[in-house]
């Protein structure tokens, strides 16, 4: 699958639905997805994954996912959007 195809499949799997999850997952792929490595981008497609409502607990900080893969990519989308 080529580059731009597989943006735009990535696209609407952050499409949620839920706008909370929407306002951080899209803005997320368009501006900074490019440029994370590659671990890290497959950790954003794992992410994706996840049932909304574990996600809405992560990003809303009442959790933390017990994969350390996933908690990696949950904090670096809550960093870039609450920056210390």
């Amino acid at each position: 699958m080529d580059y731009e195809t597989e943006l735009k499949r990535l696209y609407w799997h952050s499409r949620r639905g839920m706008l909370e999850l929407d306002v951080l997952l899209v803005p997320f792929l368009q501006e900074a997805y490019p440029s994370l490595p590659e671990e890290d981008q497959l950790r954003f497609k794992q992410l994706l994954e996840c049932e909304d409502q574990d996600m809405f607990a992560w990003f809303m900080q009442k959790s933390i996912p017990e994969d350390k893969d996933l908690a990696r990519i949950v904090k670096i989308i809550l960093d870039r959007v609450q920056p210390t």
